[in-house]
């Protein structure tokens, strides 16, 4: 190699100039201490799927540490793409940032392909933000309905990605899973699986004190998302 006119060697390590460019996720300074001041949905979060769609139930509570109500009035669901939707468990804060991050990807790919994703390709895709993002303590269900049927998928924050006809999760899970399993068939109609979830929240929130205060029902179908609350339980029922 040759020296510059100053005996200079220059450095050629320059590496790949057509290599991405990848940056760094930041990292949480949440402290053990801190988690008893985070601000938590608590909640039982609900996925039954049917042959027409999928049904999700949330209650609307959310919580400090899981001893104080903090809010009555929480909607633990959004919808991410015209047929799919996210229900969170979990911290608020957290969940607030993985929905638009998630959001935001699922539309990138429907204005690049001119469709949108699988129900499969969006539980892997939520999976890998979990595994990678600074989503602090988010434990979310994903639910869909594309051309292979309706999906229900359990996620975690180790990036899991589950799926089942019918899943649970958050703090009222134990109490809503038993309802789940005495009720759920693969032959319920909408209606039937609105009954059933509406009946889940309301078996937990009888135990669970981070439960409560309504619930909203999400309907999923390939053409939309219909998120409806009910302050109101036994209209449900």
């Amino acid at each position: 190699m040759t020296a510059g006119p100053r005996g200079e060697v220059p450095d050629l390590e320059v590496g790949d100039p057509y290599a991405p460019e990848l940056g760094s996720f930041p990292e949480s300074d949440v402290s053990e201490a801190d988690l008893e001041n985070v601000t938590k949905t608590g909640t039982t979060i609900v996925g039954v799927t049917t042959p027409e769609g999928v049904v999700m139930g949330s209650d609307m509570r959310a919580s400090l540490g899981g001893r104080i109500v903090s809010n009555k009035d929480v909607q633990k669901v959004e919808e991410i793409q015209q047929n799919a939707a996210l229900s969170m468990s979990g911290s608020v804060g957290g969940a607030q940032s993985y929905i638009r991050s998630l959001r935001a990807e699922a539309s990138l790919y429907e204005a690049r392909r001119g469709e949108n994703m699988s129900i499969h390709a969006l539980a892997t895709m939520a999976s890998n933000l979990l595994r990678g993002g600074p989503f602090f303590r988010v434990v979310p269900l994903l639910a869909g309905m594309d051309e292979k049927g309706a999906h229900v998928y359990s996620l975690d924050p180790t990036g899991s990605s589950l799926a089942d006809d019918y899943s649970a999760q958050g703090s009222g899970m134990p109490y809503a899973l038993g309802v789940l399993e005495q009720e759920y068939t693969d032959d319920l109609t909408m209606d039937e699986a609105v009954t059933v979830a509406a009946r889940a929240i309301d078996s937990a929130t009888e135990r669970d004190t981070a439960s409560g205060n309504g619930i909203h029902i999400t309907k999923i179908s390939r053409e939309a998302v219909d998120i409806v609350g009910h302050k109101d339980v036994s209209d449900l029922l």
